[in-house]
């Protein structure tokens, strides 16, 4: 197999932009020529990475799998390049870490693998629960940091935090739905539209929210705790649903498809974040935690 890390680069910059356009203007390359390193790469590996559409490309199941490797190898790269050794390896200590179920399933796992493979002899214990509990802990020192949904913090005076992740929220829906070829969306189209509803850590009532901000109640038919559940219900045509691009899959379990479609108003992100308590001074394997944190941020 014959892959280039110039061909790994482009992949990342489209599956980041959802367009051709938009990796190639990302990484100031022609379109032409990106164009050519994924059908080189598609060739290479014998599987289609992205789903062709007039709006853009959409990852497929091998081209989800293929992007966490491509990023392991860009981390791996920037540890090399960063000059990486013996001192990591032997730095020893611990930190105590507090995440929420969301950021546990969609955020945490490469970054905890990049930690580990720096720092081998830090042992982190990570202790999850809903957001109110990982807050409490926080402000009372059992915590030395937490990964979370910091845009629905409420121990405001007493936690900094640092936003690591911005994330719009899109309407999904089956391709089969009427407004799935619809261009400039707006919530008033899908206000009489059966809803799905995620009842999920700092999630749930997010749809409530959503259409409080613009005075269109949601017609509520489904609430599930469950993200597959959710994914089900859009993906077979049962309603609809509001959530962000960091739990967005193109189908579901059972291989249904899903759209996801941007509307005309500018709905709130959910921004992921790490916090700590403030006036907190780090201990050493804290501070080297937040470094990878931001390593692993860019």
């Amino acid at each position: 197999m014959n892959i280039t890390f110039r061909q790994i680069r482009y992949f990342i910059a489209v599956a980041e932009a959802r367009s051709v356009s938009g990796g190639s203007s990302a990484v100031g390359i022609s379109q032409s020529a990106v164009t050519d390193a994924i059908r080189t790469l598609e060739i290479e590996t014998g599987v289609t990475l992205f789903h062709r559409h007039a709006k853009g490309v959409t990852l497929t199941r091998e081209g989800h799998q293929f992007l966490r490797h491509a990023r392991s190898i860009i981390s791996a790269i920037a540890d090399l390049a960063g000059g990486v050794g013996r001192e990591g390896e032997e730095t020893v200590g611990n930190v105590r870490i507090g995440v929420t179920p969301v950021v546990t399933g969609y955020f945490l796992t490469d970054l905890l693998s990049r930690f580990r493979k720096l720092f081998p002899k830090i042992e982190i214990a990570l202790v999850e629960d809903k957001r109110s509990y990982v807050e409490h802990m926080l402000v009372g020192g059992e915590l030395d940091l937490a990964l979370l949904i910091v845009s629905n913090l409420e121990e405001r005076d007493a936690i900094d935090h640092e936003v690591l992740l911005r994330s719009e929220c899109r309407a999904w829906m089956a391709p089969s739905h009427p407004l799935s070829d619809v261009d400039g969306l707006t919530l008033g189209d899908l206000e009489n539209e059966p809803v799905v509803a995620l009842q999920l850590d700092e999630l749930e009532g997010l749809i409530d929210g959503i259409w409080g901000k613009f005075d269109h109640p949601p017609r509520v038919a489904w609430r599930t705790s469950s993200m597959e559940g959710v994914r089900s219900l859009v993906g077979t045509g049962a309603g609809i649903t509001l959530l962000p691009d960091l739990v967005y899959r193109p189908w579901s379990l059972d291989g249904d498809r899903i759209v996801a479609k941007r509307t005309r108003e500018t709905l709130p992100t959910v921004d992921i974040g790490v916090a700590w308590r403030r006036l907190t001074r780090h201990s050493e394997a804290a501070s080297l935690f937040m470094e990878t944190v931001h390593q692993h941020r860019r």
